[in-house]
């Protein structure tokens, strides 16, 4: 850590350390409203949970830039997303997803209670608009039966909706370094039984790096109707249209060196992704009585994509049809507390890709040039999910949870490329996959509870996971499974100003799923081991003071991570007892928050993240680096219709170099060195006028 970064940290810590005397200057604090989980079948409070939830608040966005959810999820213990450009991201949690190759895998999420999760478990929230989310939750591990395949965890968003009884228009725009543009423009209308929330944006950037422009047009409808006193409609509808090209991974030298450079091969074959995608959701809720509840949702997706690449050019369509329901029942048994939710989530997905020649290196100069189709697939994704949830109060300040999962995935794949007159079709199914959970939170006190619980959980591979290079299901591959213990501390202190949450964990997995690379940018995968997923999570949030006239905030979160190969041999190598590859040993995070009644707002962050095993054998390690960033803001209303606010931050204030992300296993063809390395962008500054119209 050099000067500066030692000099920011200093000024942290003692912020930290001087924080209770400052506290005690005025006593008209108020206590922290009650936050319930909304994602889960049964909900419960936050506080007496028996697992550990992260609850990203609508403020928390506000916070950032608004473009990207990196340094939102990178402040939650437990989450590293690492950022390779805006369309190339790997989120993992508790070390889970952490060696996926080019996207996040082993983890489930959703917007509302539509599936933003494909058929075969690959997840892509990164073109989700940050205007339309209201707020996120984030389940850590395998401790939510509801939901399926998804051995890491679960990140639920929320849409955003219109306040009550408002009517607005709304206009957002933002611009910063490397041609970042942003154009936002959003409505909304409630009244007693009516809520719409609509949104477009046109996100355009031309990025620090050679090919890495990104366009991003998107519109979002969120709409609630009651229909009676019982029932509810809801609507969900989200359109995107991208094209990023793609600068990929350098080596250590152009790291080093050249860090704006793309790739050579990419940069030739002026390498991109351009898709439409669209998610349509239908749900419907009906309280029968004070005992039955009832809540369903149909919902499709669909996406159409083209991405040429150095080494063929794909062009691929997917279609999706699935369907949620579950059925609550609330009532006392044996004279105790108790609610039971049994339900289930189904989902049919048909994939479609050709693959052709790309003749960029004998037209040198122009670019990708589709030439001969060799390949055309078709894959069928079929998963469902059955489930009962049933929670009790055992005694006073006892609660028990329990949950059971049962899970079945079939994949088939056909060859459609005609060859001799020939086609080929093969299926492949994982069998039953049970998944059971129990945990139990116990209120010590007022606001201050120990919670535990025991839960299994597993991820079934990706289908291209599941190819030989010959193209062939491997059917000898076996989901990932792992056991997850957990046991932590939630309390309020000091009035509810300070709160605090300790977790211990540990995760074993078994048949563990390995990406082996057989060629440049191509892998298979293959069942080779164990690991360990142990660590300590802590976070700390206190209101230093707050007053009539302002609010200072203080927050610290940080994860301590032992993360192993138990028994992992691979290629006839041991790699048994080393760390796990692309995940850091510890991350932490650490700012202060403040707002004026006068309108004006400024918030820090700093985090730093430990040196990442970039493979598995250890010999490669990336370097621990530190980042700031800061955002000020004004707001203020005119004439009682008119809100404006202007905001202008800076990121990766010192101006750190670094990798924002790294590709796991990298391995050498012919002359050319391994490319691990996604580098981060500079420093980078921006500034943003928000101006709304309320009709009165």
């Amino acid at each position: 850590m050099n000067t500066k970064a030692r000099l920011v940290f200093s000024l942290f810590i003692i912020q930290f350390y001087f924080s209770p005397v400052f506290g005690q200057v005025k006593k008209d604090t108020t206590s922290l409203a009650e936050i319930v989980i909304k994602a889960a079948p049964i909900q419960v409070s936050l506080q007496n949970s028996a697992s550990s939830v992260a609850v990203i608040q609508r403020t928390d966005l506000d916070k950032s830039d608004g473009i990207i959810l990196t340094s939102v999820l990178n402040k939650i213990p437990g989450i590293n997303m690492q950022q390779g450009s805006l369309n190339t991201n790997r989120i993992s949690i508790r070390g889970i997803g952490a060696r996926s190759q080019y996207g996040t895998s082993r983890i489930k999420a959703y917007f509302e209670d539509i599936p933003l999760t494909n058929g075969e478990g690959d997840t892509t929230i990164e073109d989700i608009d940050l205007e339309t989310i209201g707020g996120i939750e984030i389940s850590k591990g395998p401790n939510n039966t509801s939901f399926g395949s998804g051995l890491g965890g679960v990140i639920h968003l929320f849409a955003r909706e219109t306040s009550k009884k408002k009517t607005f228009a709304k206009s957002v725009t933002t611009y910063g370094s490397y041609g970042l543009i942003k154009q936002s423009l959003g409505a909304g209308y409630s009244d007693a039984n009516s809520n719409l929330f609509s949104n477009y944006t046109h996100l355009q950037s031309d990025g620090f790096r050679a090919n890495s422009s990104y366009d991003r047009k998107s519109v979002n409808v969120h709409a609630k109707q009651k229909l009676g006193v019982k029932g509810s409609l809801s609507f969900l509808g989200i359109f995107t249209r991208l094209k990023a090209f793609i600068p990929s991974s350098i080596n250590e030298n152009d790291f080093r060196n050249h860090p704006e450079k793309a790739a050579s091969t990419w940069a030739a074959a002026q390498g991109y992704e351009s898709y439409d995608k669209s998610l349509l959701g239908i749900g419907y809720q009906h309280l029968f009585s004070d005992k039955w509840s009832f809540k369903s949702s149909v919902f499709s997706n669909f996406k159409k994509a083209y991405e040429p690449r150095p080494f063929n050019i794909l062009d691929e369509k997917t279609n999706g049809l699935g369907f949620r329901s579950s059925l609550n029942y609330k009532a006392r048994l044996f004279s105790l507390p108790f609610e039971a939710s049994v339900g289930t989530e189904i989902l049919a997905e048909q994939y479609r890709f050709s693959l052709f020649e790309n003749l960029y290196v004998s037209q040198p100069g122009q670019g990708s040039i589709a030439g001969a189709e060799f390949s055309k697939m078709k894959q069928n994704r079929n998963y469902s999910n059955y489930f009962l949830e049933v929670n009790i109060e055992l005694v006073k300040n006892l609660h028990l949870e329990s949950g059971l999962a049962l899970n079945t995935t079939k994949y088939t794949l056909e060859d459609v490329f005609l060859e001799n007159g020939k086609q080929l079709e093969q299926g492949y199914t994982f069998g039953k996959v049970w998944s059971p959970r129990v945990g139990m939170s116990y209120q010590l006190s007022g606001g201050k509870n120990i919670f535990g619980s025991i839960s299994k959980g597993f991820s079934v591979p990706l289908v291209a996971e599941t190819l030989t290079p010959e193209g062939q299901i491997n059917t000898d591959l076996k989901p990932e499974v792992g056991l997850n213990y957990e046991l932590g501390f939630k309390g309020h202190w000091l009035k509810s100003k300070l709160h605090t949450e300790v977790v211990f964990y540990s995760t074993q997995i078994s048949n563990l799923l390995v990406a082996r690379r057989t060629a440049d940018d191509q892998f298979v995968g293959i069942n080779a081991g164990e690991s360990s997923h142990r660590g300590i999570e802590f976070a700390f949030n206190y209101a230093l003071l707050k007053t009539t006239n302002f609010e200072i905030s203080t927050y610290f979160s940080a994860s301590l991570n032992d993360f192993k190969f138990k028994d992992f041999v691979d290629n006839g190598i041991d790699y048994s007892g080393n760390r796990l590859t692309g995940v850091p040993n510890q991350q932490w995070n650490a700012g202060i928050d403040l707002k004026t009644a006068s309108g004006f707002s400024f918030n820090s962050s700093f985090t730093s993240m430990g040196k990442i095993p970039m493979n598995d054998s250890n010999t490669k390690y990336s370097e621990s680096y530190s980042l700031l960033d800061i955002k000020v803001a004004y707001s203020c209303t005119l004439l009682k219709v008119l809100k404006a606010t202007v905001s202008s931050g800076i990121n990766n204030v010192l101006d750190r170099k670094y990798a924002a992300s790294i590709l796991p296993n990298a391995t050498a063809f012919g002359n050319a060195a391994p490319r691990y390395y996604y580098p981060g962008s500079p420093i980078q500054f921006y500034g943003g006028l928000s101006v709304t119209y309320l009709f009165l």
